[in-house]
C-alpha cells in the first residue's frame, strides 16, 4: 500500500531536519560530544596523560598510587573513599594505620608512605631559582626555543635578586605589535609581583638579527615598564645560528637598565 500525501510531506520534512547536535538521553540529557564525551570516559592514567597532574582530582591521584581496586571496589573508588579526609592527615598515617583498611596490605600502604614522603622532600627541598646575570643565562632559560619552528614570545620574570620566579609564554606565531600586547607581558610579571623582567622570543628563519618590528615591540613595553614600576632589563633574540641580546648591542635606548651584566 502507498503512503498518503500527508505521510509522504512527512517523511519529506523528517529527511530535511538536521541531525541533532549532540547525543541525547531519553530523560532530555544531552551529553557532551567529541573530545570532551571522549574525556569524560578515561580514567586518572589518561586523564594524567592528556592533561597533567594539576588537572587531577585528589582521588585520581590516590588512585594511580594504589595502582588497583579491591575485590568489588576500583582503584578511583578507594580514591574516592580516602580523599574524603585531608591529604595532611593520610601524610601522617603509619603502615599499621593503613592497614586498617579493607584492601590495603602493607605493599599498597608503603606506596602511599613513600609518595607522601617525596612530596615532603620536594617541598623542603626546592630546586635554587636561576639567577640572570646576563644573556648567556636567559638563553639557557630557553634552549628548547632555538629550533622551534613557531615564533615563541616568553617573558622571564625575576626578583630584586634576578631570580627567575616564573617563565611566561606570551604568544606563539608571527611577532608583531598587535599579538604582543603589553597588558598580556605584564599581567603575569604584576601577580607574581616580579621586580623586573626579560623578553625573549625566537626567529625561526635561523638569523637572530633583530629587525625593526622587533626594537619597536622591545622600546614600546620599555616604556609601559616605566609606568608600571617594572623594568625590562633586556630583550633576546634565540635561533639556530645564535643569539642577539638588545642590552649587549644597545638596542634598549638611553634609559640605564641597572644590574644586569652585558650593558
Amino acid at each position: 500500500m502507498g503512503l498518503t500525501s500527508k505521510e509522504r510531506l512527512d517523511t519529506l520534512a523528517m529527511k530535511q531536519l538536521p541531525p541533532p547536535s549532540r547525543p541525547c538521553t531519553v530523560k532530555g540529557t544531552c551529553l557532551p560530544r567529541g573530545p570532551a564525551r571522549r574525556a569524560t570516559r578515561r580514567g586518572p592514567r589518561e586523564k594524567l596523560s592528556a592533561w597533567g597532574p594539576t588537572r587531577l582530582a585528589d582521588a585520581e591521584l590516590l588512585a594511580l598510587v594504589l595502582g588497583s581496586g579491591t575485590p568489588g571496589r576500583s582503584a578511583l573508588a578507594v580514591g574516592r573513599g580516602l580523599a574524603r579526609r585531608r591529604l595532611s592527615e593520610l601524610a601522617e598515617w603509619s603502615i599499621a594505620r593503613w592497614t586498617r583498611l579493607p584492601g590495603i596490605g602493607p605493599a599498597r600502604a608503603a606506596s602511599l608512605i613513600a609518595a607522601f614522603e617525596l612530596g615532603r622532600r620536594a617541598v623542603a627541598h626546592p630546586l635554587a631559582a636561576p639567577v640572570i646575570r646576563g644573556p648567556e643565562d636567559v638563553v639557557a632559560q630557553v634552549r628548547d626555543l632555538a629550533r622551534a619552528r613557531r615564533e615563541h614570545f616568553v617573558v622571564l620574570l625575576l626578583n630584586a635578586r634576578h631570580e627567575v620566579q616564573a617563565k611566561e609564554t606570551v604568544s606563539i606565531g608571527s611577532l608583531n605589535a598587535s599579538i604582543v600586547h603589553p597588558r598580556e607581558v605584564f599581567l603575569p610579571a604584576i601577580q607574581n609581583s616580579a621586580a623586573s623582567l626579560v623578553l625573549v622570543h625566537n626567529h625561526p628563519s635561523g638569523d637572530p638579527e633583530p629587525s625593526e618590528e622587533d626594537v619597536s615591540i622591545t622600546r614600546r613595553l620599555i616604556e609601559v615598564g616605566e609606568l608600571v614600576g617594572i623594568a625590562v632589563l633586556d630583550h633576546v633574540i634565540v635561533a639556530a645560528r645564535g643569539s642577539v641580546s638588545f642590552r649587549t648591542r644597545r638596542l634598549l635606548g638611553d634609559r640605564p637598565r641597572g644590574g644586569l651584566g652585558g650593558s
